[in-house]
């Protein structure tokens, strides 16, 4: 299958985001590939205590909401922190992380289309540190650490089905 940046441009969003679209589309599509059939009771297991491929799914989604939520210039709320704590606990099933992260990507792609490009250089505080960054710095982040988890959860998943 070709790979989503090659499809072209994503309708509504800003020609400087579609990268970040397409990295969040990509991760989405193999995320979701490479869970087929993945056996339920490993979905905590941490071979070599690597993280566990539950965990790499909440945190990909988490990070996601976290990161957007920054961008629009709001604090985390009660969920969100709640959310944060349980990252690595055995608190949901496979298809609802699965659910969970699909739907994340499909906000946040829905969220930078609202994006005005004039902004993307603007100042944003990242955590309750209020570390300064800039609007682009954490969509882009987003999408470069969703890859990132995206990779490490593949090779996880390869070790574990070999087992």
């Amino acid at each position: 299958m070709t790979e989503v940046w090659m499809r072209g441009p994503i309708d509504h969003i800003p020609a400087l985001l579609q990268p970040v679209a397409h990295a969040l589309l990509q991760a989405k599509e193999e995320v979701n590939e490479m869970m087929v059939d993945f056996p339920e009771h490993l979905l905590w297991e941490r071979p070599a205590n690597v993280a566990s491929p539950g965990f790499h799914l909440q945190h990909l989604r988490g990070v996601l909401d976290r990161l957007f939520t920054y961008s629009k210039e709001k604090a985390l709320d009660e969920a969100q922190l709640k959310s944060l704590g349980e990252e690595g606990q055995p608190t949901r099933t496979l298809r609802e992380l699965l659910q969970e992260f699909n739907d994340q990507v499909d906000q946040s792609v829905r969220d930078l289309s609202g994006v005005l490009p004039e902004l993307l250089t603007n100042i944003r505080y990242l955590g309750r540190q209020r570390i300064p960054t800039t609007l682009i710095g954490l969509l882009f982040h987003g999408a470069e650490h969703t890859m990132r988890h995206t990779g490490q959860l593949y090779v996880t998943v390869k070790i574990l089905k070999t087992k």
